[in-house]
């Protein structure tokens, strides 16, 4: 399936698929989700305070793929029907075999994700981010790192100092594959709309280096 859309700035190479899920597809998929997930709120602890995620979770993945982010030491979830077979069909498009999925649930404008990069050291680098959006379209920000993280030989790519954020609106049924080594060098975030009523899943499929 040919790429919609390539996006190149420096140190980062993102691959747009517009509607890779037909709108039946993804009102059917994000129905089945919405209704066979474990979903859970977490909550992580800033300054000796217990703060709640602005949005639900789980953590799918193969034994032994363990994941940690924002201090959370997440339960694995065995593969629903659902993503098993969405995670058969990314494959089948990237080459890439994913291991593990971490589900994000919006369920109104309300909820959203700050600005962060997925390099946590369980993560593969040379692996891609395949993230699947199902449900209310929300805008995807992306900017570079103020303080990038990369091995030490390695220098910025050429311009990274220059390059502005910028935006990227996904709809349900889109597939956004991101690239290495883009989780060194850039940002992104997912920002409020509080006026959004609608409720939006996002399916971020990972390689993890098992422990």
């Amino acid at each position: 399936m040919p790429v919609d859309q390539l996006v190149l700035r420096p140190g980062l190479c993102l691959r747009h698929w517009s509607g890779w899920l037909a709108p039946t597809a993804a009102a059917d998929r994000l129905a089945r989700l919405q209704a066979e997930v474990p979903w859970k709120q977490e909550a992580i602890t800033l300054y000796g305070r217990r703060h709640p995620l602005p949005r639900l979770t789980c953590w799918m993945a193969d034994p032994g793929c363990g994941y940690r982010y924002s201090g959370l030491a997440n339960a694995i979830e065995p593969w629903s029907p659902v993503a098993a077979e969405l995670r058969q069909a990314l494959e089948q498009l990237t080459g890439w075999r994913f291991n593990s999925l971490l589900l994000n649930r919006y369920r109104d404008g309300r909820d959203a994700m700050g600005w962060h990069a997925d390099d946590e050291p369980e993560l593969d680098p040379a692996a891609p981010i395949a993230s699947l959006s199902l449900g209310a379209p929300r805008d995807f920000r992306l900017r570079p790192r103020p303080s990038p993280r990369r091995p030490v030989d390695l220098p910025p790519p050429e311009g990274h100092g220059q390059a502005l954020p910028f935006n990227i609106p996904l709809h349900s049924g889109d597939l956004l594959l991101m690239e290495a080594p883009t989780q060194w060098w850039w940002q992104h975030a997912l920002p409020r709309r509080l006026r959004l009523q609608q409720e939006r899943l996002n399916l971020t499929f990972r390689v993890v280096r098992p422990a």
